[in-house]
């Protein structure tokens, strides 16, 4: 009555893992010192900049208090 259909709609996909490779890739190339020393300037200074960001940010975060004296222009004062 009903025929049964391939459980995967791509066959290819669940077969993939019996086919293995016998290319190795090529070694990974090293770092120079240029390259390193870049690398490590920047990651630095992502570090300063959200470090700097908390130090400034987290002061203005604070609820300040309210002033004892309600804050006026000097013009408003002699009428």
């Amino acid at each position: 009555m009903f025929r049964r259909r391939e459980p995967v709609p791509f066959a290819f996909v669940a077969e993939a893992d019996r086919f293995r490779s016998n290319v190795t890739p090529p070694p990974r190339e090293r770092l120079g010192k240029a390259q390193l020393a870049a690398r490590s300037l920047v990651g630095l200074t992502v570090v300063a900049g959200l470090a700097g960001s908390l130090l400034f940010g987290i002061p203005a975060l604070q609820p300040n208090k309210a002033p004892e004296k309600s804050q006026q222009s000097t013009a408003s004062e002699g009428r």
